[in-house]
């Protein structure tokens, strides 16, 4: 009986072998590796989005831009050549969302601050009173790491535009109001080659463990190139 089994051992082994690529194979079949959408005007809802690109279905971009970071530096699209980055819109004084969003990026700062290819980028919504000198006491008092992450000043008009036209995140172009201003809690996943991956709300946990998962599936889109 002993000979029987020994006989037999080497071909239930490669028996089992195979039955396990098998299963596997079919499952990954029924299964196919999820990835991110690249997001066109028209697939976002028309109060986010400037009414001269609103039925824009494809090769949507962010626009190139000029603006200065914390420490007086102009930061272009250049800086992002080849890399991921993580966008949002928010203001130093600000006393509702935006110490919430800034909390949430320093986490995701925390987590991309040895990964050579994602970056942040915070644009002020209030350029005026968001100085150079203010962002970067700002930068110093959270604990930006200029390495990773740009707070950005400059022309307001550039800066409203990027949110409408580019980032797609804002409902006005300021309200008219006495502070004329956009605000949105939107954290904006952006690939290698400008588009537009992902919208999170910056003031959710949940969101933002969301946007880490989808950053690691982008990352390994670009790993199978």
């Amino acid at each position: 009986m002993l000979q029987f089994f020994a006989k037999f051992k080497t071909l239930g082994i490669v028996l089992f072998v195979l039955s396990v690529i098998i299963v596997y194979s079919i499952y990954t079949l029924k299964s196919p590796e999820k990835k991110l959408p690249v997001f066109q005007p028209d697939m976002v809802s028309a109060e986010l989005v400037d009414t001269t690109i609103q039925y824009v279905r494809k090769y949507h971009k962010i626009a190139n831009f000029k603006l200065l970071n914390q420490n007086g530096d102009t930061i272009t699209q250049d800086y992002y050549t080849g890399k991921i980055y993580i966008a949002d819109f928010f203001f130093t004084t600000c006393i509702s969302i935006c110490p919430i969003m800034t909390d949430n990026m320093l986490k995701i700062q925390e987590q991309i601050k040895n990964d050579p290819e994602v970056f942040l980028l915070s644009h002020t919504v209030i350029p005026k009173a968001d100085s150079v000198a203010q962002l970067k006491k700002y930068a110093l008092e959270k604990g930006v790491m200029d390495s990773k992450w740009n707070l950005v000043t400059g022309d307001k008009k550039q800066i409203y535009d990027l949110a409408r036209k580019s980032y797609l995140v804002t409902k006005t172009n300021g309200d008219g109001g006495p502070y004329d201003m956009i605000h949105t809690e939107n954290f904006v996943l952006v690939d290698k080659e400008k588009r537009i991956r992902g919208f999170y709300d910056g003031t959710q946990s949940k969101a933002i463990a969301e946007l880490m998962a989808d950053l690691k599936i982008l990352k390994s889109e670009y790993q199978k190139k």
